[in-house]
Formats: C-alpha cells, structure tokens, sequence
C-alpha cells in the first residue's frame, strides 16, 4: 500500500476531518481514507450503497406517492 503526504491543509478543513474523525471514534488518517474510497469508489461499489440506502427508506405507496405530488411532501 502507498503512502500520500498532503501539505497546506488549510485550518478550517483540518478542524472540520478531527472532528468527524472524532464523532466516528478513529484517525484522521482513517477517515481520509473512506472519503478516498468514497469518492473514487467503483460503480459495483456505488450501486451497493444505493442498494443497501434503498433498503433503509421507510415503506410508502403509490397513494402516498400520488398524495406528495399533488400537494407537495410534507
């Protein structure tokens, strides 16, 4: 595996990766790599996350669907 320096990271982006590294309980170093896997990930890969989000929406029917459309989402 490859090793990637970055240098000039301004501040604000800096604070903004320690803390979602910090929300998600590991390194900054871990957390840049998932946004790169995230970012550059395959379309196989994409497609499973689709699929697996599809997976948590809450049910609803064509009535609902009609409803939304007419009046707007609540």
């Amino acid at each position: 595996m490859s090793t990637l320096t970055i240098r000039k990271i301004p501040e604000a982006i800096l604070e903004r990766l320690k803390a979602a590294a910090s929300r998600k309980d590991h390194s900054m170093e871990q957390e840049v790599r998932e946004l790169l896997k995230k970012k550059y990930a395959t379309t196989p890969e994409i497609a499973a996350r689709i699929r697996k989000r599809w997976k948590d929406l809450p049910k609803t029917t064509p009535a609902k669907v009609k409803t939304w459309r007419q009046v707007g989402r609540p």
